[in-house]
């Protein structure tokens, strides 16, 4: 009996293995024993693929495996649909065994709940675009459909509608061989959405790609994962291709995951030195939000604070600017040392007037990315606002700084 999944969950990988070789039983009695997976592939002949590997996919969400070459998540993705059959674990699809299921059941999965989109593309030549994105509907056709007239019809505006989808519209009836590689991979993912898949499994799609055409069709697949809501686990070796585009990542190696999580959690949190190294060349500010890098305000002072308080308070804190709340922690402005020592000197009762009101502000799921212009014409630390208008912390510029390094 399966064990249960949450009603939020596709699919849950659950302690697989894939052994290659014949002596897997003296090869697991190695792994138990702490040995690795060239000790074992010497010893035993077995090449250890996939180890231990566990993680779920949200219904609705992009879940990125990562790793360098040979690190088995291609050999992952290949056995959620059963390309290649595990040595051991549960790979459950809506809560049932993919790996239990008999063979009919198995072949109407592939044909109906879950499809792939391949590095090499996989078109057919012999078939223009239109036919090429309509494949997985001719699979499917009941006895006959090719020759029954509503059948075909429908055929013809669900795949142009995928076509459109991917923004190939014109070109249903140009010969496959006249697309460029990104136009070839659009096709890919048209004719993989035709069925309207439940789940889309894509290994490493993207890295025949110029970097130009690999940035589109980044953009193009995130706006329609948006819209439609599917479901994907993406194969790539790119790290910073990983952190665009998961809202999970795992990070493998030798055949097992160092660590799950947000792209935030694994370069704020990492589990290891080998997950801080895999991650240092990432560009941070692409997903790091103004939450994850501000802090708390060193010095705070009421609209109602006479000069020689906000003086003496930016002395204290060693700062040179105070920012200025009302009493709801509502955020008023800032106030500058030379603001409030001028105040002092004309006997002004309040900073009040001298607030600077129009000082930038910026939400904390900001990205970090979205705001180095501002940050950089700004004298001052940006203040961090939440929705009612509440001063939550500040960002300044050496926090940005570090997100670019």
């Amino acid at each position: 009996m399966n064990a249960p999944v949450s009603p939020d969950v596709l699919l849950s990988v659950r302690h697989l293995d894939k052994f290659y070789g014949l002596n897997k039983a003296a090869a697991r009695k190695m792994l138990k024993k702490g040995a690795g997976k060239d000790e074992i592939l010497k010893r035993t002949g077995v090449t250890i693929a996939v180890n231990g590997v566990s993680f779920d996919v949200e219904r609705g969400k992009i879940f990125a495996l990562i790793g360098l070459s040979g690190s088995g998540k291609s050999t992952v993705v290949r056995c959620v649909n059963m390309l290649q059959r595990p040595t051991a674990g549960e790979i459950l699809f809506d809560g049932r065994d993919v790996a239990q299921m008999p063979r009919d059941e198995l072949r109407e999965l592939r044909r109906t709940k879950v499809a792939m989109v391949f590095q090499g593309f996989g078109l057919m030549s012999h078939r223009d675009v239109l036919d090429n994105v309509a494949y997985g509907l001719d699979v499917r056709a009941p006895f006959g459909g090719f020759l029954h007239r509503p059948w075909r019809a429908d055929r013809v505006d669900r795949a142009a509608e995928m076509i459109e989808l991917v923004g190939l519209k014109g070109w249903e009836r140009k010969p496959i061989d006249s697309l460029s590689g990104g136009m070839k991979q659009r096709v890919g993912i048209a004719r993989a959405l035709c069925c309207d898949p439940d789940l889309l499994l894509m290994d490493e799609p993207f890295s025949a790609l110029d970097p130009l055409a690999r940035r589109d069709i980044q953009f193009e697949l995130l706006s329609i994962q948006k819209e439609l809501g599917k479901t994907i686990v993406f194969i790539t070796h790119d790290i910073n291709e990983a952190f665009k585009m998961g809202d999970t990542v795992g990070i493998m190696r030798d055949g097992r995951i160092e660590q799950l999580g947000t792209p935030a959690d694994l370069v704020l949190t990492p589990a290891n030195d080998y997950v801080r190294d895999f991650v240092q060349s990432v560009n941070k500010t692409k997903f790091l939000s103004v939450k994850h890098v501000m802090v708390s305000p060193s010095c705070l002072i009421r609209d109602s604070a006479d000069p020689l308080t906000a003086i003496r308070e930016m002395g204290e804190n060693d700062v040179s600017t105070a920012y200025v709340i009302g009493r709801g922690m509502e955020f008023m402005g800032v106030v500058t040392l030379n603001a409030a020592l001028r105040a002092r000197r004309e006997n002004m009762s309040s900073v009040s007037s001298l607030v600077t009101r129009e000082a930038p502000t910026v939400g904390q799921d900001v990205l970090i990315g979205d705001i180095i212009e501002t940050a950089t014409d700004t004298p001052f630390p940006l203040a961090v606002l939440n929705g009612k208008g509440h001063l939550e912390g500040i960002v300044s510029r050496a926090a940005i700084l570090s997100c670019l390094s």
